[in-house]
């Protein structure tokens, strides 16, 4: 059986991948290991990313503030060359996950309020919005 911070790992990639996907963004993956999980296309810009996703845990111990650990496994910060952009991704037991981006400016760690994090990061909806993709909305 897996160990579930590997499970939770994987479940975070999978659901920023689907919130990417949700918002337009072509999502590629690499046959080689890389500094990042995978590289994701702008709909708006054209432009490809290189990202990096991480759990967003909650410290009780410092009043529920957002915390994304952004290292790598041998404890580096990641280079602004090797990763872009980082998601975070806030899965709560039991509830619906939570899809955050924001831009890697070197940190070991980022953190935030809920409310500042909703102001300073970009909030990624996991609803497919089907008129990224020029699709009327009545399809199915």
């Amino acid at each position: 059986m897996a160990h579930i911070t590997d499970v939770v790992g994987t479940y975070s990639e999978l659901v920023a991948e689907l919130a990417l996907m949700a918002n337009g963004f072509t999502v590629s993956r690499t046959r080689t290991a890389e500094p990042f999980d995978f590289k994701a296309e702008d709909p708006v810009n054209g432009c490809e990313y290189k990202i990096q996703v991480k759990t967003i845990r909650k410290r009780s111990d410092r009043n529920n503030e957002w915390v994304v650990y952004a290292t790598n496994g041998s404890g580096k910060t990641y280079a602004k060359d090797d990763v872009d952009y980082f998601i975070g991704v806030l899965a709560p037991e039991g509830e619906t996950p939570r899809v955050f981006m924001f831009e890697n400016a070197g940190n070991r760690e980022y953190w935030a309020t809920e409310q500042r994090a909703v102001e300073r990061w970009v909030e990624l909806p996991i609803a497919l919005n089907r008129s990224v993709y020029g699709e009327n909305k009545e399809a199915v």
